[in-house]
């Protein structure tokens, strides 16, 4: 059954609660905003690993996906408090249905996205990995004199800087998948959550959507027997006044023979 139709039987009968109301809307408002940034965070992460990588990018990836985790976190918390509301007209259940199973699909979009993320850095980092254990932590040079001198002891120092730099880097990064993780982690808990409450409200959505299309049939039926008792009525008048008509008419007779009679 559709939303409107389903808006349709119900109005005349939704009881408007303010806080309900004002809950729904706001969680609505957070569901777009996850939504935009899901779409926005997708681009960068296809971005991850290929040529147009960058520090910058890998930062604004990390930093989405800690905003939006936030994001996730609030919404579920207001899911599971939308979720305890009691006594509920029909409507009121189908919205808060309908949060609940939107808030699932753009949270398993974005797992799936950490998850692609996470893969990508984990490729990246084993990469830079192996570079960096492959580094030479000394250089030399066939040249020889003072120069040869100069620069043996020179090298050495400026090939353990930069091993140094690259090392920090990679730790760096090692740490951003940690946190990766993490995260992952805690909105996997949440995610159960919110499959445990669509469940639970989908069983209730059937139930209201079943009695809902019998109150429909019911309704049609109802309403193609009133027309059938309509027509009948109809007729019955039809036939009433001809018999009166008929009536009259030989009444009309017998009193015009008495009269010439």
């Amino acid at each position: 059954m559709s939303y409107d139709q389903l808006s349709n039987l119900e109005s005349g009968r939704y009881t408007d609660d303010p806080v309900f109301r004002d809950l729904q809307y706001e969680l609505k408002g957070k569901l777009q905003s996850l939504l935009t940034s899901n779409r926005k965070l997708a681009n960068d992460v296809n971005v991850l690993g290929t040529k147009k990588d960058s520090p910058r990018l890998r930062e604004r990836v990390n930093n989405a996906m800690e905003k939006t985790r936030h994001i996730c976190q609030e919404i579920g918390e207001g899911v599971k408090k939308l979720q305890s509301w009691e006594e509920l007209s029909k409507q009121q259940k189908y919205e808060q249905t309908k949060v609940s199973s939107d808030f699932q699909a753009a949270l398993q979009e974005f797992q799936s996205l950490q998850r692609r993320a996470l893969e990508k850095e984990k490729a990246s980092v084993h990469a830079a990995r192996v570079a960096h254990d492959g580094e030479p932590g000394h250089a030399t040079s066939p040249s020889g004199g003072q120069q040869q001198e100069q620069l043996q002891m020179s090298a050495p120092l400026a090939v353990q800087d930069e091993v140094d730099f690259q090392e920090a880097l990679i730790i760096e990064r090692e740490e951003e998948i940690r946190n990766i993780e993490q995260g992952v982690g805690d909105l996997n808990v949440l995610f159960r959550q919110v499959a445990q409450i669509v469940d639970e409200q989908g069983e209730q959505l059937t139930s209201i959507a079943d009695n809902i299309e019998n109150v429909h049939d019911d309704t049609r039926h109802a309403d193609v027997e009133t027309r059938q008792a309509a027509r009948y009525q109809k007729a019955a008048r039809n036939k009433g006044c001809c018999l009166l008509l008929i009536l009259a008419v030989i009444v009309t007779i017998v009193i015009l023979a008495v009269v010439v009679g």
